[in-house]
């Protein structure tokens, strides 16, 4: 007899328990929401010139491993 929906999901779960890996959940902010695009150009032109963010922008770029991203 085919397994129910609910008993392979439970096999899933399981089976990634048992591969070490655990589940988690996050809550993002909603890019398809009505004005998410103008807020986000909001706080990236307050970020503008910034000596602060300058040098973390920098800190990241020299940290980053970028080889055969090209």
């Amino acid at each position: 007899m085919a397994a129910t929906l609910i008993e392979r999901v439970r096999a899933h779960r399981d089976a990634l328990r048992a591969a070490g890996l655990r589940p988690l959940q996050i809550w993002v902010p909603d890019n398809r929401r009505a004005g998410f695009a103008d807020e986000c150009r909001r706080q990236s032109q307050q970020l503008r010139d910034d000596p602060h963010e300058v040098d973390t922008l920098d800190f990241w770029e020299a940290a980053a491993d970028c080889k055969g991203w090209e």
